[in-house]
């Protein structure tokens, strides 16, 4: 229950800002201050999620390449074509920056702290779903520039080179989870001594970046441009694409023979996309564009996959244990 109003109240927290930056948006100097403080916020969480990350556990999970290379397959490979696919259909709809946001959402990685907690709650692999959800958002800082690269700015008239995005989104996000890694033997004991404290850091930085991009958007006139109707439509878009990820996540693995615990793996880890990820690649990937027009996908996307996950996960974690069930 603890979890769920904790859930509850970062979603709460979330519209506060989407609100707060309708109402009082960041601008001129102070824009770009709070952009910096923003940049080095990130940097930290990075750092702290690599000194969270227990080599053990990746040890153990690496092993298991079949679970990684079908997660894989979802993250990279299935909502991306499901999101080149709906083209058609969503573009009229929604409007090229906001198809733009919905195609960007397919091409981010998995969550790491969410996949992890709903497959201990719901009582699957959890060292594979550490290992897999990990190895997503570190592959995700190269696969999803060079993604944008080809079936975004390709398709444009911007002459985008993924290279400069894939070095700073290393210098900004890889190089501070190696040194958290590195450093962890030192960090992680702080950690443990203060986990309210850190995720309280975690969903800060995110509720920053949500405040400047949604301010910079309102500054650009976001709500001139996205009616009520255009919202229910991309919450619809959201909602049927998690359902289809969702039931393919759940079949799949079972006609493929992998175990109950790792078919709960799979499906937490393969059905999720990043929005502590997602926003700062966004700041990086889409300058000068409209970025509260690209972030606002994911952040539906983002609340609607955390409700459904937690029923479930609270659902499954209430069944008999079948061991070894195939």
């Amino acid at each position: 229950m603890l979890k769920l109003l904790a859930l509850d109240r970062f979603t709460i927290l979330l519209i506060v800002m989407v609100i707060l930056a309708s109402i009082v948006p960041v601008s001129g100097q102070v824009a770009e201050v709070f952009g910096v403080i923003t940049t080095a916020a990130i940097a930290v969480l990075f750092f702290l999620h690599g000194a969270k990350l227990s080599r053990e556990a990746v040890v153990q999970g690496i092993m298991h390449w079949q679970l990684h290379t079908l997660v894989f397959a979802f993250t990279f490979l299935l909502f991306p074509v499901l999101g080149l696919i709906a083209k058609p259909v969503l573009l009229p709809l929604l409007g090229q920056e906001l198809y733009w946001g919905f195609l960007f959402m397919c091409f981010l990685p998995s969550t790491v702290q969410s996949s992890i907690a709903f497959t201990s709650v719901a009582r699957g692999n959890v060292a594979s779903a550490v290992c897999s959800a990990s190895f997503s958002n570190i592959a995700g800082m190269f696969i999803t520039p060079v993604l944008v690269s080809l079936f975004i700015f390709g398709q444009s008239q911007h002459d985008y080179d993924p290279t400069s995005s894939i070095i700073q989104i290393t210098l900004l996000l890889l190089v501070p989870f190696i040194l958290g890694q590195l450093l962890r033997p030192w960090v992680y004991p702080f950690l443990v001594k203060f986990p309210s404290l850190v995720k309280g850091f975690d969903q800060g930085t995110i509720l920053m970046v949500v405040y400047g991009a949604f301010s910079g958007a309102v500054v650009a006139g976001l709500w001139n441009e996205v009616s009520g109707t255009t919202l229910l439509i991309l919450t619809v878009a959201c909602s049927v694409l998690l359902t289809i990820i969702m039931l393919l996540a759940l079949y799949v693995p079972k006609w493929l023979g992998f175990k109950h615990e790792d078919q709960i793996a799979i499906f937490f880890c393969s059905s999720k996309k990043t929005l502590a990820s997602g926003v700062p690649m966004a700041q990086i990937l889409f300058i000068g564009q409209p970025l509260g027009m690209i972030v606002l996908p994911i952040m539906i996307f983002h609340q609607i996959q955390l409700m459904v996950c937690g029923i479930i996960a609270n659902y499954w974690s209430k069944q008999p244990e079948i061991e070894g069930k195939e």
